[in-house]
């Protein structure tokens, strides 16, 4: 129980040895280098040079991690760099058909009744057969959805008209009308044929879907944000349109699964033309507001837990990690060979004899063979024992100044400055009072967590302060009900299911959930960085690429950014999505959780994201591609000054990617739900040698990202062998300063493999059969007719009315005849059924 222990994983001083060739001996000029120097060991250097330079010392980055970015941000994104010259003709539109209707008045300047009134008008005109007088119409709503920027003289004023805009579009029932032509441009084969007949797809493909999809993205994005000054007439609004989408009030099925089928139909390769991003964007913001953000989760996970009698939540997971500062990241080779040989000429202490007591482990390490390969980024010859000397500044701030004999029972006080409460399973419990009666008695008590007769004192004390810390979930309490319906479904009766917007779309997605997740994660794949462009891949960028490519250098660089800037977005919209699916879905039920995340993992989710980050990550998070001055809406407020290769170049200002880092944090949330308490999971990212892309990731100074980086390093540090511990020993200590301790998890040291590899197929299978029976048994109401009860008296069915066809009477006798005179009666075969 290290963690009730406080005890700190204290890094190991190696004993100080002659140095090796080609090292500098500290106050000595350095040797020259060997005669053959190891080819292996420059190309190593070399390559980290080239990740490390400016990467390693990078400052703190300011960022605060929340359901999206700011407003204005979020609406900028929905556009593309080319689609800026539709935002004059969608002014154009509205004007030609404004000023006819009003004579000499601005938009601003009409009353709500006018305004009311105009709208309405437009409205009638989507109602019209021709497809280019409704695609007007729909421009001018376009325009009014965007702020009527036209009339504003600054991106203040275009903000707020398209916020007001929205609020009166959505009373008129605009949103409705849209998802109708939505539903037919859906449906339009001549688009999808022409679309798949055409050798490149380019912006006019996708003209009318477009701007279906914008005015909705608007609309939703708009109503959903809240503020202050908000008059109640729109919070009503607000709430009324969020159940309008949650549940199904026009149609049979919620909005968001429209939204899934499109991305399903567009990864099918049946409508290449559909615009992916906008449709992403919209699904995201959609599922953001039915569901509820990362706070609204908060809250309904207090009042579930209050619900089901269980104690409060130790602490605000969110406050906690917005309080988290950010650790220095583990230096590399380069650098821990020049601090190594300063240290060398002033510093010198006795390695720690208990640590090479672990040796005798390794004997049992499933994965001893492997350690070589673990890590092969790091020259373990270099980094053995070196990462386990902490700088100065950052040991003050983990180990408090204290005497060298200082009483060990005063370390007990030290997880008091830790940041999570410590937690426990009854499991663990179990666990551990199973292997004190094996060792002290010689026998089981089963799930008795009670009875300790024949135990020693200190493992009463043992077990009280577990259960001090014991921790039972919602998920806990779940799951022991669902093995309760499973065994009485008699006595026990139908389960009240409530009527949640995520039970309602769970049960929407429930027969098409694997096709889901399959095309979100092809989609994932093609916007990748880190991936090739193949010829089978799917073409994300049919709603980027305009109809005749740049032809000057400007143009091409211009292009490029607006390509890569898609990309990031689209990353970004699937990223946000999958995991509000996968945190609703866990706190509505824990096996509609599982569902998801099987189907996840068995869609190579898991090697996906490890591929994600195998790249420079520095370089991802500070990417600069994005053009301020053409975005919304400072492009329609703002002279645009004339764009050059090197003002294009230098891109913004900004210290990172908001974008870009909110996807990163996103992505490693999803593997570290995907792979928690997983034992098969976690052996899949060993196995993809997940650690040193990982850990890389640490580079990255910001503390929400660094906490699940190291989330995902503690579930498999048993199984990268004593070496990878010895030569990563700071990395051990920041896992030990930010993530929550589980007691009786012997993470550090992998003194219990506590999962056997041929074990792993079997805890898949078993969790697959649980989740198969739930979704039979609360889902299938058809298959369980066998439980349904059975009237077995003569009297009361031969007395039931039947509703029979009005001409029955006339075939009756005929009927009568060949069904039941004419047919033998097997009287053998009667009685055997009896």
């Amino acid at each position: 129980m290290e963690a009730a222990g406080g005890a700190v994983p204290v890094p190991v001083p190696v004993p100080v040895q002659a140095p090796a060739p080609g090292r500098a001996r500290p106050g000595q000029p350095p040797p020259q280098p060997p005669q053959q120097p190891l080819p292996k060991s420059r190309e190593l250097f070399r390559s980290q040079r080239k990740e490390s330079e400016g990467s390693v010392d990078c400052p703190n980055l300011e960022f605060e991690y929340g359901d999206a970015n700011g407003h204005g941000a979020e609406l900028a994104e929905l556009y593309s760099y080319t689609e800026e010259p539709e935002l004059s003709t969608n002014r154009r539109c509205f004007e030609e058909d404004f000023h006819a209707q009003v004579q000499g008045r601005r938009w601003l300047e009409l009353d709500r009744a006018q305004q009311k009134a105009y709208v309405m008008r437009l409205l009638d005109g989507l109602e019209v057969v021709n497809r280019d007088k409704r695609l007007k119409v729909a421009r001018a709503i376009l325009y009014l959805a965007q702020g009527v920027f036209g009339d504003c003289d600054n991106e203040g004023d275009v903000l707020h008209w398209s916020r007001h805009n929205s609020f009166l579009l959505y009373q008129l029932g605009t949103f409705t009308a849209f998802l109708e032509l939505l539903n037919m441009e859906i449906d339009n084969s001549q688009a999808c044929s022409s679309a798949l007949r055409k050798p490149a797809i380019s912006l006019a493909d996708s003209t009318e879907l477009r701007v279906l999809l914008s005015v909705m993205y608007l609309m939703v994005e708009n109503i959903r944000v809240e503020q202050e000054e908000d008059p109640p007439e729109w919070k009503t609004c607000r709430e009324t349109f969020r159940t309008e989408l949650s549940f199904p009030v026009h149609t049979e099925e919620p909005f968001a699964l429209l939204l899934f089928t499109m991305v399903t139909k567009f990864c099918s390769g049946h409508a290449p033309h559909f615009p992916m991003k906008k449709v992403l964007l919209l699904l995201w913001k959609v599922l953001l507001f039915t569901l509820g953000g990362f706070e609204a989760l908060q809250a309904m996970k207090v009042r579930k837990r209050e619900e089901l009698g269980l104690p409060p939540l130790p602490e605000d997971s969110i406050q906690v990690m917005r309080s988290m500062r950010a650790a220095s990241p583990p230096t590399y080779s380069i650098e821990l060979v020049e601090q190594q040989q300063q240290k060398r000429g002033h510093r010198s202490r006795r390695p720690l004899v208990k640590q090479d007591s672990l040796d005798i482990y390794n004997e049992r390490d499933p994965f001893k063979n492997d350690e070589a390969g673990v890590d092969e980024e790091e020259n373990d010859d270099v980094d053995s024992g070196i990462e386990g000397e902490l700088d100065l500044l950052e040991r003050d701030a983990i180990i408090p100044a204290m005497p060298a004999q200082r009483p060990p029972i005063e370390r007990v006080s030290f997880p008091k400055g830790l940041p999570w409460a410590p937690k426990v399973r009854q499991k663990d419990i179990e666990h551990f009072l199973e292997a004190s009666r094996n060792k002290f008695i010689g026998f089981t008590l089963g799930q008795d967590t009670e009875t300790l007769i024949g135990l020693p004192r200190p493992i009463h004390e043992s077990v009280k302060t577990l259960k001090q810390h014991k921790y039972v979930s919602i998920s806990d309490v779940q799951i022991k009900n669902e093995e309760e319906l499973e065994k009485c479904p008699m006595s026990l009766g139908e389960e009240e299911v409530q009527e949640t917007p995520c039970e309602v779309l769970y049960r929407a997605m429930l027969y098409n959930l694997p096709q889901y997740m399959i095309a979100l994660l092809k989609i994932l794949l093609a916007a990748a960085p880190t991936s090739k462009a193949k010829t089978d891949s799917i073409n994300i960028l049919a709603d980027v690429l305009p109809e005749e490519m740049p032809i000057t250098v400007l143009q091409s660089m211009k292009l490029g950014i607006d390509v890569n800037r898609h990309k990031e977005i689209i990353v970004k919209s699937i990223s946000a999505l999958l995991l509000l699916l996968l945190k609703h879905f866990k706190l509505n039920h824990i096996y509609q959780f599982e569902y998801v995340s099987q189907h996840l993992v068995f869609a190579n989710c898991i090697p996906l994201i490890l591929k994600f980050f195998n790249q420079n990550i520095m370089s991802y998070i500070t990417a600069k591609n994005s053009i301020s001055v053409l975005d919304y809406p400072h492009c329609t407020v703002c002279d645009l000054p004339e764009l050059t290769a090197e003002s294009l170049e230098a891109g913004d200002n900004n210290q990172f990617c908001w974008r870009n880092l909110f996807s990163c944090i996103n992505l490693l949330r999803i593997l570290n739900k995907l792979t928690k308490w997983k034992h098969s999971r976690t052996m899949m990212l060993v196995v993809f040698k997940s650690a040193p892309i990982l850990k890389r990731a640490l580079k990255v100074k910001q503390a929400m990202m660094q906490l699940y980086v190291l989330k995902l390093l503690k579930i498999q540090t048993k199984y990268l062998g004593r070496q990878w511990r010895k030569s990563n020993m700071k990395t051990m200590s920041a896992i030990y300063q930010k993530v929550r301790h589980r007691m009786n998890d012997d993470w550090a040291y992998g003194n219990d493999i506590d999962a056997r590899p041929w074990d792993f197929q079997a805890e898949e299978c078993t969790l697959r059969a649980n989740i198969e029976a739930f979704n039979s048994r609360r889902y299938d109401k058809a298959q369980d007719s066998e439980f349904a009860p059975v009237d077995n008296c003569l009297q009361s069915v031969l007395g039931q009315r039947l509703e029979l066809p009005e001409d029955f009477h006339y075939s009756y006798e005929l009927w009568l005849e060949r069904e039941v005179f004419s047919q033998p009666i097997r009287w053998e075969e009667l009685l055997h059924y009896q």
